[in-house]
């Protein structure tokens, strides 16, 4: 019996970004240095296949520092942490480093630089993500207030109207922030915008190359974590244009009703996804359909971020 046809269409970029590539590459080097356990605060990228692989190489992980011994080395998270982290970290002289991903600590430097200035701060993001609360944590109580949709907008009440600023977290929907933006910009006029876009250039990236495909599909898969806010927008963005989208971890996820119907379909992978997990999708797809694959390539990344200093080959 001969197997229907399935079209794919695999959005490029997808998958991993530079920062997600540094903060992985950051644990292994670590083990390598110090052998096994390396402890690390949160999930180092929100993606259960990396955690589990790192967890295999030794790593281990933990939500808070008070759970790293006194004699282990310890990893922070690409999405950013409190000062109040390396500084409880060094009162317990933990050797520690900093996964950061530079454009999230790009964010905290210019939050730094605005509350220096005696500006308060509009931060755009969604509430208790680990890349917020960092962020949140860069600067005073109190001097950064958090906006996550337009009725925010509208209930702020600022103390001085002509000294605010607005920043946004990283992994945002790129026309949802727009909206917001907007609408803060029409009720503060003097409010001062970022030094350039903080929205990611991955994030954004990867939402225009779901919108390239969106409408030849007639359906779409997003391989990433339900807690990885970068691939929840995908979805978002393929709905927006359309066409019914799924989030999955893994292959073994799928819902194959899902597919009924479905001649072509749309595929991608959040930021924190390896590529190795679109392959296990399209090999499985390939044991119940006649496959014709085309990669559509919007646009291409070489951007490359250094290691931390300790790190660097001698």
């Amino acid at each position: 019996m001969s197997r229907p046809a399935l079209q794919l269409l695999i959005a490029a970029p997808r998958g991993f970004c530079a920062g997600v590539d540094r903060a992985i590459r950051i644990v292994e080097l670590a083990l390598e240095r110090h052998g096994r356990p390396v402890y690390v605060r949160h999930e180092i990228v929100h993606n259960r296949f990396v955690v589990d692989s790192l967890k295999a190489k030794g790593a281990v992980f933990v939500e808070e520092l008070d759970q790293v011994p006194d004699d282990a080395p310890v990893v922070f998270s690409a999405h950013g942490v409190p000062k109040s982290v390396p500084a409880a970290a060094r009162d317990r002289g933990l050797s520690y480093l900093d996964a950061t991903c530079p454009l999230v600590s790009r964010v905290h430097r210019q939050a730094e630089r605005l509350v220096e200035a005696g500006r308060h701060i509009l931060f755009i993001g969604h509430q208790g993500h680990p890349e917020v609360i960092g962020t949140l944590g860069q600067v005073p109580p109190g001097a950064m207030t958090l906006i996550e949709t337009i009725a925010d907008v509208a209930a702020f009440v600022p103390a001085d109207p002509a000294n605010l600023a607005f920043l946004t977290q990283t992994t945002l929907s790129v026309d949802d922030t727009a909206a917001v933006v907007a609408a803060l910009q029409a009720r503060f006029p003097l409010m001062q915008a970022p030094r350039g876009e903080d929205i990611c250039y991955a994030t954004s990236n990867r939402q225009a190359a779901v919108k390239a495909i969106a409408a030849a599909c007639d359906a779409l898969l997003v391989i990433g974590a339900p807690n990885s806010s970068n691939s929840l927008r995908l979805v978002e963005v393929a709905e927006r244009e359309g066409t019914p989208a799924h989030l999955i971890q893994r292959a073994a996820e799928l819902d194959w009703s899902f597919l009924d119907g479905v001649t072509t379909l749309g595929i991608t992978a959040g930021a924190s996804a390896p590529e190795l997990l679109v392959r296990e999708l399209v090999d499985l797809l390939a044991t119940r359909f006649e496959l014709t694959e085309r990669e559509v390539e919007q646009t291409r990344e070489t951007i490359t971020f250094k290691l931390p200093r300790e790190l660097e080959p001698a």
